[in-house]
């Protein structure tokens, strides 16, 4: 992408902010996952962290870090590079979520594969994690598509649409200006 994802504007607001903002309307606490050399930025600063204790991992250090601060609630991780996410969306992972499956996750809408940074991971899914990354293992799609994970249908399609590239962001239909 060539910029902060987290640090892009929409209507005058980060994505990280927009993406805290939802999280904190329905949940009683939220963390913003950073790594340790962001931890101190502007942006991050303001928010409860959880700084991740795994390096070169991506996603899934920052799963494997709030696991490690509290192994004994189930986390919501949802990525910042979200911009279409509404409420809609965490209102029904959340109404949905499972108690028999390690994770509860949405379905893509372009494949059909889970999507790993819009899920709910219960503690029980550590044990099931920390096996792939024993393996070499460390994306977390994978881990979800090898896991029992309960899958959800997406009640907003374009929820889910993420942006990587510049071609990705022409495609939201949104004006975002980092």
């Amino acid at each position: 992408m060539g910029s902060d994802k987290a640090l892009l504007r929409q209507n005058g607001q980060t994505q990280l902010s927009r993406a805290v903002a939802l999280l904190e309307a329905q949940l009683e606490r939220v963390f913003v996952s950073t790594t340790a050399a962001q931890a101190d930025d502007a942006e991050r600063s303001q928010f409860d962290q959880v700084v991740d204790r795994y390096d070169d991992m991506g996603p899934v250090a920052g799963i494997l870090s709030a696991m490690d601060m509290n192994a004994d609630v189930s986390w919501l991780v949802l990525a910042c590079d979200l911009p279409n996410v509404d409420e809609a969306t965490i209102t029904y992972l959340l109404e949905n979520f499972s108690p028999d499956h390690p994770a509860t996750a949405y379905r893509s809408t372009h494949d059909d594969l889970p999507e790993p940074l819009c899920a709910i991971y219960r503690p029980e899914a550590r044990e099931v994690i920390d096996s792939f990354v024993e393996k070499g293992m460390n994306c977390p799609r994978k881990i979800l598509i090898k896991s029992n994970t309960h899958l959800l249908v997406q009640p907003n399609p374009a929820a889910l649409h993420n942006i990587n590239t510049p071609e990705d962001l022409a495609g939201t239909g949104i004006t975002l200006a980092s």
